[in-house]
């Protein structure tokens, strides 16, 4: 059996997308397994630039199964959408993508209630992505949640609904003094996603399960990063889903003995979207300098993410939460103009030196990193695809990457596009 997952280790944003439509030509099948459309994965696929929330990133390679599981929190508006969006692009969709039943619809009243949400904490935002994924996972959890199967019956799709929103209403009105949503046109809305979404229903943690003992090569893609875990990240700065590997089981349905090997993805460096402690932030200056030369802004909102520097404390956090053993480096090439670069290697904390990544988000502002600085290579690496190719100062960084963390560097990305990948290890 070849099952592999894919998670990203930092605070997302970390590449997993170019990661996973790479090995997918490898793959019979790519499942997304938690999260939801406040998920941008941005692949290159033949010199054009494609930006995927919701499909898995292998619905570009042809004759790959592509499956959004039922951990995943479903914006069926926003899916037909990107579905026209990859078909204008000559990606074919359609018997090559199945979505669960069980997936939970993020419905135009979560964005509502969201955004309500946001605005009432004023100075306390968590800076969410107002795409209604918080309130989808609070209402599946509620046992008030519609799911992509009830769309299959839509009848009582809408006896459901105008329940809901009724209660709903009640909660913009009422509680936060804002607009009600239109009943009307939201079962509209969805009595028209319905047709393109219904002939893609399938119960699929049993076609999992089958592609892996039949022998087939699976691969698991995660959203987000470990420092975004509900239970493990940065709370309350957190996503709504188990970000890491221990959520394929519950987001699938595959026994979590029957995964092969987690394999986490890095950048280079580090960023972060929204709010939150960052310990590793730059300064302005080579801040700007990392986001220019990374394309970092969000993929999903637009917004230019903090940048700042690699954070080796919090990737070894992430890699214990995982069990990752073997690492996949992004982005090296936007660190190539450097002199130097700066590796967060500990903390002090009230003048006391730690080693471990504080859970908590009030200790974790009042750490400073303690740097070590590694000489840069000054050397475009883009057009590297053997290890022969990249400069010695930077296989130097790499290598004491590997020193610090404990895992091996397996892979480097060094570009945007699908083949600027450099390979130590062949992993599927």
């Amino acid at each position: 059996m070849s099952a592999l997952v894919i998670v990203g280790t930092q605070w997302g944003d970390e590449g997993k997308g170019k990661i996973t439509n790479f090995y997918a030509s490898r793959a019979n099948m790519v499942v997304r397994f938690q999260g939801g459309a406040n998920a941008g994965h941005t692949v290159s696929v033949a010199g054009k630039k494609l930006v995927f929330h919701l499909l898995p990133s292998g619905v570009s390679v042809p004759n790959v199964q592509c499956i959004i599981g039922p951990g995943v929190v479903l914006d069926p508006l926003a899916l037909v959408e990107e579905i026209g969006y990859v078909r204008s692009n000559g990606i074919d969709v359609g018997d090559n993508l199945l979505i669960d039943v069980g997936a939970h619809l993020v419905m135009p009243y979560h964005k509502a209630v969201e955004a309500a949400e946001e605005q009432a904490r004023g100075g306390d935002a968590i800076g969410t992505t107002h795409r209604g994924i918080g309130p989808t996972y609070v209402d599946r959890c509620s046992r008030e949640g519609l799911t992509c199967g009830d769309l299959a019956s839509f009848d009582r799709f809408e006896e459901k609904l105008s329940g809901i929103v009724s209660r709903k209403n009640d909660i913009l009105t009422k509680l936060y003094g804002a607009e009600p949503v239109d009943l009307d046109e939201i079962t509209e809305q969805m009595r028209a996603v319905a047709k393109v979404l219904v002939p893609h229903l399938s119960d699929t943690p049993g076609l999992i399960r089958s592609a892996i003992t039949s022998g087939d090569n699976v691969l698991f893609e995660g959203a987000q990063g470990a420092l975004l875990d509900i239970g493990f990240g940065t709370y309350p700065f957190v996503t709504s889903s188990n970000t890491t590997a221990a959520g394929v089981s519950p987001g699938t349905g595959v026994p979590p003995t029957w995964i092969g090997e987690v394999i986490g993805v890095a950048k280079a460096y580090a960023t972060r979207v929204g709010a939150g402690p960052f310990p590793t932030e730059a300064e302005a200056e080579p801040a700007a300098l990392i986001c220019e030369r990374g394309a970092e802004f969000g993929a999903t909102t637009g917004r230019p993410r903090r940048c700042g520097w690699l954070d080796i404390v919090a990737l070894r956090y992430s890699l214990a939460l995982s069990g990752i053993q073997r690492l996949i480096i992004t982005k090296l090439d936007v660190l190539d103009s450097l002199p130097r670069i700066p590796v967060c290697v500990g903390y002090t904390l009230d003048g006391t030196s730690i080693d471990t990544f504080p859970r908590d988000v009030d200790t974790l502002r009042r750490i400073q990193p303690v740097y070590e600085e590694l000489p840069g290579w000054e050397t475009d690496t883009s057009g590297a695809r053997t290890s022969a190719e990249l400069p010695e100062k930077a296989l130097a960084y790499l290598k004491r990457i590997e020193e610090l963390s404990g895992a091996s560097v397996a892979v480097v990305s060094v570009g945007a596009d699908s083949d600027a990948i450099v390979e130590f290890e062949r992993l599927l």
